[in-house]
């Protein structure tokens, strides 16, 4: 009776300690529902009157941000296009935008907020831009 008494609580607290483990995130994860939902609101504030609540933009007008591909292919130049501007011809979906996205003043860290926003929302899935890649990128600016 008693090997069975021990047995049921080393097994509950084997339980236990699996649950824990898994309910408490890693911590690239928490890094990332932090920048994710901080980049939320700033979307809110500096992006979405033009690109829309769903990313959606303007037809012709304002590119949507609904391209995951083309949002993978130029991650990098992101940080630079948001914070200075960006003016010229896009292609994103097969269809053609030209004009004007004005710069914006957002700190490295505000930044690296909404690009995680934008590359995870919409239908795209790129991960976590942290501060370290957004300010490298700031660095290249052409």
């Amino acid at each position: 009776m008693r090997s069975k008494f021990i047995s049921f609580y080393s097994l509950l607290f084997v339980v236990g300690i699996t649950l824990m483990m898994f309910s408490c995130g890693n911590e690239h994860s928490v890094e990332f529902d932090r920048y994710y939902s901080s980049g939320s609101l700033i979307y809110q504030t500096q992006c979405q009157n033009c690109h829309g609540a769903n990313g959606e933009g303007l037809q012709g007008l304002i590119p949507p941000l609904t391209d995951s591909i083309y949002l993978k292919n130029n991650k990098s130049q992101l940080a630079c296009s948001i914070k200075y501007g960006l003016k010229g011809k896009l292609t994103i979906t097969g269809r053609q935008f030209e004009g004007a996205m004005p710069a914006n003043d957002l700190s490295p860290m505000d930044l690296a907020k909404v690009i995680t926003y934008i590359t995870n929302s919409f239908g795209n899935k790129a991960g976590l831009a942290n501060i370290t890649q957004v300010q490298a990128d700031l660095a290249n600016c052409k």
